[in-house]
């Protein structure tokens, strides 16, 4: 076997074999669709539309097998860059993340041509989930702002935290795939977020193995969904179905754990408060609008007496569709408040957090003002 040299610090981070990972996962996606939504069409894994549905037409599901094939391609190729190799020698991260992703992937198809049970897809989840940690991929460390320390998981804590999270990213994601291009546009900003984040990691901790993964990654994710994104957005000629919603979630609840679930204390130094945490208000940022989107449901419906999983229209899209914006805008809103908070928590841990703050603020302005234009339009009454 070849030994690898591990990089001293500083050195350089190989984001041009990154970018053609990402490029890559993009192209390969780009064409797998278009031969996907055919077979969707063959074998019958089709959206009728419903009460609740946006659309009007029948549209195949089942995009996230082209996703998937895109990141399979994509990793494959990075396997064979010398620059990339560290990532792939010394962990077992990807495979383990592209193992969880073809039994989530399985889950959706079956799901998308057949329909399941909201306990029978549950237990997939978790089943997925699992396997991401059995194969080491788990959140062993917790920062404690508190204490000023790191908590150290032992592997029964960590397996638990980390099927936690990724059921509830996996869940997130699928909640929210309710209008064409939102959760393809969610996953690129998000895989988007955390690859910027994992640059700037690989550069901190001087090339160290463990920082590989989370940035190959990020980059394989963001690619595919670039590449969906064209069959995708309004009108959409394919809708990514479970297999896609779901794969988005429980690749960034794995890229998210490889990111942040391994970062001690002196990752950071002590800066200041939000460079210590900008790992977790990365993970808290990239799912702020769909955790709170799939709580408000739970809650909504667990109120209304009927299970949490049972579908309704009164998702924050369904919401904004209602108060005048086309679909094109609710989905481009909903990207501009995912977009600064992913990114100005990222940013926190690379410039100075005042202006970070001054950044944010004014996005959030910006997607305040943005989102309120069809009632000002109307006026009062």
């Amino acid at each position: 076997m070849t030994v690898l040299a591990q990089p001293s610090a500083g050195a350089g981070v190989p984001i041009r074999e990154l970018l053609l990972v990402l490029f890559t996962a993009a192209v390969v996606t780009f064409l797998a669709t278009g031969g996907v939504r055919a077979l969707a069409n063959a074998f019958g894994a089709v959206a009728i539309p419903r009460a609740r549905d946006v659309h009007t037409r029948p549209i195949p599901r089942m995009g996230g097998v082209g996703m998937f094939l895109g990141m399979v391609a994509a990793l494959l190729f990075a396997q064979q860059l010398p620059a990339l190799q560290r990532g792939f020698v010394y962990t077992t991260d990807v495979p383990a993340a592209l193992f969880a992703g073809l039994i989530i992937v399985a889950v959706g198809v079956i799901d998308d041509r057949w329909g399941l049970d909201a306990l029978t897809k549950f237990v997939g989840q978790v089943t997925a989930a699992g396997v991401l940690a059995v194969m080491g991929v788990s959140w062993f460390l917790v920062y404690n702002p508190f204490s000023g320390s790191t908590v150290v998981l032992d592997q029964l804590q960590a397996g638990l935290v980390t099927v936690a999270v990724t059921v509830v990213m996996v869940n997130a994601m699928n909640f929210v795939d309710g209008l064409d291009g939102l959760a393809a546009g969610l996953g690129l900003i998000a895989a988007s977020a955390i690859f910027i984040f994992s640059l700037g990691l690989l550069h901190a901790q001087g090339g160290d193995v463990n920082t590989y993964p989370p940035a190959l990654l990020a980059a394989a994710l963001a690619g595919a969904c670039l590449g969906f994104l064209p069959h995708n957005f309004h009108p959409a000629r394919i809708f990514m179905g479970d297999s896609g919603s779901m794969l988005i979630g429980l690749m960034l609840a794995a890229i998210s754990t490889g990111a942040s679930g391994r970062i001690p204390l002196q990752g950071y130094g002590t800066r200041d408060i939000l460079g210590l945490l900008s790992p977790l208000l990365l993970v808290g940022a990239v799912m702020f609008v769909p955790v709170l989107d799939m709580l408000l449901a739970v809650i909504r419906r667990t109120r209304a007496g009927v299970s949490p999983f049972s579908p309704d229209k009164m998702h924050l899209h369904h919401r904004l569709l209602e108060i005048g914006h086309s679909q094109r805008r609710v989905v481009l809103l909903i990207y501009l408040w995912v977009g600064v908070l992913a990114f100005g928590a990222v940013a926190t841990s690379l410039i100075d957090v005042r202006v970070v703050v001054l950044l944010v603020a004014g996005g959030l302005v910006t997607a305040l003002v943005a989102t309120a234009v069809p009632s000002l339009r109307s006026g009062p009454g």
